[in-house]
């Protein structure tokens, strides 16, 4: 073993994950309090004039310090509060709400630092981490490169052996959220000059143990959307690296951030979900105070259908994030399958969103008065929600690789068993989350299509859902024997459009099944209007409008229940996701 790196200590099991209660979220919100206040150091006010300087907002990093956000990145074993990956993107969403760039710049980047370590890391390495975190202090995931963009196998910065045999570090990392302000860093150097996969590792680097002459930052990079996120890269120069330094075994980089990825790929677009969530209630707000034709401009037939259709895709993005969060818990060998299908498809549904507000608004989208700058704002943000971190294409590619095998033995009746309920139930206790349970290959097993299949059999003919649960497992037939032939040079990175448009077809199917097992395991007592089958129906249609299955609108009997329930959530001031909780967003 390398003297640079350390044996991953003894993991303590974690904890049974209890239900949630939702106090995190609601404790937050109120601190938050109500962002059209303009005296409110966090309202909308001091949000836009943030954004305007390309600035963090200050008083809003000061609420989430007091608050303790941190300890939600930190497991429970640690000393934190991460016990439920789907009650940590509550958490977040929250902030995502009032500021997507509090929770990139403040949160979801200390977050993606700590699984690698999580995952991978030595005991003193995870107990050094979480002392750092739950201190207050920042971390920061310097994966990028702008040569190479995503594909980590051509990662250039290198850790190879100086002459008195520590690690030294050559090269530069660019685009990172927090570089310049984190204190620690978990930095993806390639350890050995020969390519493959096992050339790579990851270390955990405190920015003290650094010598100064040896690192130098670069400029800030601005941005278009989340301008007050703070971007920076850094250049090392023959920069020695302290002993015990590499994140498990050295060659593990790639194993460890793939491991990793099937966390923070379901947690990220969880996230933003919040930003529609204020997105669709600025537009909503901004059409009701707007007259048109003598009337509101929201009472118009073809505002109602792009706001209830909204609507509709924000719960169809949360209902299958939701459902591979908990999957995290309940079948974490498979979570990566799951992962990559949701940062393929759902970042897509939450931009389209957003562009179709914007058209609501009309030409007045381009003032800067009323509801528009914020909705500016938000429209910016939203979009590197498709390529930060993993991009649409990346994440197809991982699930293209693994396709053929699932569809030969995955999807065979009685080959997998189905996903556990409480998957599909938020008010459930979970199994810890265990980090090292997670697995670069689900090893062609897919309990969640399975799950699909199981749950069709058992509906009940009458069930309104039954006959999209037959449709979907014909399609998911018809997947298997198109997929099971393909021959392997049909899967790696020249891979046709053909064996891409495969995977957009199997993402369709878990998030269809993600939809109808939401329905049919759905507990007695639920929320208005989660009992109106109604719902998941228009779930399933506009998951079709965006495969590409259709282009028709919601039909009249699905529109106006769910137009109802998004005009009651108003109202009432409530979170337009499955939660429904109060917000003052």
């Amino acid at each position: 073993m390398s003297p640079t790196a350390t044996a991953p200590g003894p993991v303590p099991r974690p904890p049974v994950a209890g239900a949630p209660t939702g106090e995190d979220t609601d404790h937050l919100e109120k601190l938050f309090a109500d962002a059209g206040d303009p005296a409110n150091p966090v309202g909308r006010v001091a949000v836009l004039a943030a954004d305007g300087r390309g600035e963090m907002l200050q008083a809003g990093e000061e609420l989430l310090t007091a608050y303790g956000l941190n300890a939600h990145f930190v497991p429970t074993e640690l000393g934190g509060r991460l016990s439920r990956l789907d009650e940590l993107v509550r958490v977040l969403r929250a902030v995502y709400r009032r500021d997507p760039c509090l929770g990139l710049g403040y949160g979801a980047g200390s977050f993606m630092a700590a699984v690698n370590v999580w995952t991978a890391g030595s005991a003193r390495q995870r107990a050094l981490l979480a002392r750092q975190l739950l201190s207050g202090g920042r971390a920061a995931c310097a994966y990028h490169e702008l040569d190479h963009g995503n594909d980590l196998t051509r990662a250039a910065l290198t850790a190879l052996p100086g002459p008195d045999g520590r690690l030294r570090l050559n090269g530069r990392k660019e685009v990172v959220a927090n570089l310049r302000r984190a204190g620690t860093m978990v930095l993806f150097a390639r350890t050995d000059p020969a390519k493959g996969n096992r050339s790579h590792s990851q270390l955990l680097l405190r920015a003290e143990d650094l010598p100064a002459d040896a690192v130098r930052h670069l400029d800030r990079f601005t941005t278009v959307g989340m301008r007050g996120v703070q971007l920076g890269g850094v250049e090392f120069t023959d920069c020695p690296v302290p002993e015990g330094s590499v994140v498990g075994r050295p060659g593990q980089g790639v194993e460890t951030a793939l491991r990793s990825f099937q966390l923070t790929r379901v947690a990220l677009p969880g996230m933003t979900v919040g930003l529609v969530d204020t997105a669709l209630r600025t537009a909503l707000r901004g059409a009701r105070g707007r007259t048109l034709y003598g009337g509101r401009a929201a009472d118009l037939a073809l505002s109602r259908s792009v706001l209830t259709e909204v609507f509709a895709d924000l719960l169809l993005a949360d209902t299958f994030t939701m459902v591979a969060a908990r999957a995290a818990h309940t079948a974490p060998a498979q979570a990566g399958v799951y992962a990559s299908a949701v940062k393929a498809l759902v970042p897509i549904v939450l931009i389209r969103a957003v562009s179709r507000l914007s058209e609501l608004l009309g030409s007045q989208f381009y003032l800067r008065d009323g509801e528009q700058p914020l909705f500016q704002k938000l429209l910016r943000d939203v979009q590197p929600s498709a390529f930060g971190h993993a991009s649409r294409v990346s994440c197809q590619s991982a699930l293209l690789a693994q396709l053929p095998l699932t569809a030969r033995r995955g999807w065979r009746s009685g080959a997998a068993a189905p996903l556990p309920v409480d998957t599909f139930r938020a008010d459930r206790p979970l199994p810890g989350l265990r980090f090292t349970d997670l697995a670069v290959s689900a090893a062609g097993r897919d309990p969640l299509a399975r799950s699909l299949v199981t749950g069709t059999e058992a509906a009940d003919p009458e069930d309104p859902l039954t006959a999209s649960g037959r449709a979907w497992c014909a399609e998911l037939a018809a997947l298997a024997e198109d997929a099971s032939g393909l021959a392997p040079t049909l899967i790696g990175p020249d891979a046709s459009p053909y064996a891409f448009g495969l995977t957009t077809r199997w993402t369709g199917v878990l998030a269809a099944s993600a939809c109808l097992n939401t329905w049919w395991c759905r507990p007695d007592a639920t929320t208005p209007g989660a009992a109106d089958p109604a719902v998941p129906l228009a779930l399933l249609h506009r998951l079709g409008n965006h495969l590409d299955r259709h282009r028709d609108p919601l039909p009249r009997h699905l529109a106006e229940p769910l137009h109802t329930e998004l005009v009651r959530r108003f109202d009432a001031g409530l979170t337009f996701d499955l939660d429904s909780r109060p917000t003052g967003a």
